[in-house]
């Protein structure tokens, strides 16, 4: 410790320093907030808004410290104690110390925050977040990094130091922890281990191909359901990890498209999943999805349906050259949000209804108060915790063209 002491800017704490802090709220990605007496932000892992904590400090940066709670002075009537032994060492879970009913309260919260703050929206158009009826045994996707020396499978410490072996995952699916003990020491040679699972189609995959395992492995591609459909999945294309709440995805953002409609564009469209689900809803619909991996699936799994069309490219690209106005346009675009052209296509196009799925409150409100600042209202932002036990929050949001009598 003593030789990254040094590491801080000037002024700030040090590694190694024990901070006395009141954790104030918690912020997206699963840390506590709190402030020193200067003004400095601390970021405290493993803590709960409320509570009195002894923190360490890991990190300092120019504008914010990062720290681990060490000794929890006034505990959270919502403490509890973490289910798997690695918590605080693995950085997939974030809030195993917090009771789920604790859990829902501080997301939503993160979400109505950042759209006041970021957004500058009134935080009245959030519902009540959309919680998991099992906060447990529920991811279906893991990569889990492998040990050179042993073979050993497992995940990467929170600091990004060292592998922590790992015997189960109480966040993971049972069939893959059914499969952890027979790839310990199979992971020899290899970068990482992905194994994916669908319990409604029996179907998995497991890549690479390893030698010796009981089960087939090196498959490309796997089949998921959702929404009533079945969608081919490649290895390298995204599907959501929690069967469960993915269904009530589909439904709120169901609720939120219309009944019927002529043109919808389903952008970041990935294997097809909304153009698929909701195509009977519409004339036509095109989607766009820049993977080419992921779109060779949408193919597929839209085979049947001669009103939805794939178009192959980035979405910031492809929606300012679509050649027609779209009514509805559904957005659901990785973490870093929609690029400026996507935006700035929605607004000169003028669709009546533009559904936003996001993984990421911040670039949500965002792009919603662009897309406010650009004619459209913001009817309701519902939180769905897609991923239990960590810091991560899901939303569906609807907006609707403020003017829609205005010529297009």
């Amino acid at each position: 410790m003593a030789r990254n002491r040094n590491r801080a800017p000037e002024g700030a704490p040090l590694p190694g320093d024990v901070l006395t802090l009141r954790i104030e709220a918690l912020v997206f990605g699963g840390a506590g907030l709190a402030h020193l007496e200067g003004g400095r932000v601390v970021f405290v892992a493993g803590s709960i808004p409320g509570e009195l904590v002894e923190a360490t400090v890991e990190r300092s940066h120019a504008d914010y410290t990062e720290a681990a709670a060490t000794r929890i002075l006034e505990p959270s009537p919502g403490r509890i104690e973490p289910r798997c032994p690695l918590f605080g060492e693995c950085g997939g879970c974030q809030l195993q110390h917090m009771s789920y009913p604790a859990q829902l309260r501080a997301k939503e919260g993160i979400v109505r925050e950042q759209l006041r703050r970021i957004g500058r929206l009134d935080d009245g158009c959030v519902r009540p977040i959309v919680g998991a009826a099992e906060p447990w045994g529920y991811r279906n996707h893991l990569r889990f990094s492998t040990g050179k020396k042993w073979g050993d499978v497992g995940f990467i410490s929170r600091r990004g130091r060292g592998l922590l072996k790992v015997e189960s995952c109480p966040i993971a699916d049972p069939w893959v922890n059914g499969l952890l003990p027979s790839l310990q020491g199979k992971g020899a040679g290899l970068h990482q281990v992905q194994v994916r699972h669908n319990a409604a189609t029996g179907s998995f995959l497991i890549n690479p191909e390893i030698r010796g395992l009981e089960v087939p492995s090196g498959q490309t591609s796997y089949l998921e359901v959702l929404g009533g459909h079945r969608f081919a999945v490649s290895a390298s294309a995204f599907f959501q990890v929690n069967s469960a709440q993915a269904e009530e995805m589909v439904r709120l953002v169901g609720e939120s498209l219309p009944e019927q409609g002529e043109i919808l564009v389903d952008a970041f469209a990935g294997v097809g999943t909304f153009a698929v689900i909701f195509a009977h809803r519409f004339r036509s619909v095109i989607a766009i999805e820049e993977s080419n991996s992921a779109a060779r699936d949408a193919r597929t799994n839209a085979a049947e349906m001669p009103n939805v069309s794939i178009r192959v490219g980035k979405v910031e690209d492809s929606l300012p050259l679509i050649g027609v106005a779209p009514d509805v346009v559904l957005l659901d675009p990785p973490r870093p949000g929609c690029a400026a052209p996507v935006i700035e296509a929605i607004i000169r196009f003028r669709p009546s209804v533009v559904v936003y799925v996001s993984c990421n409150p911040a670039t949500l409100a965002r792009d919603l108060r662009a897309l406010v600042d650009g004619g459209y209202a913001l009817d309701h932002v519902t939180p769905l915790d897609m991923f239990p036990q960590t810091g991560h929050v899901e939303c569906v949001s609807r907006l609707t063209l403020a003017d829609p009598g205005a010529p297009r």
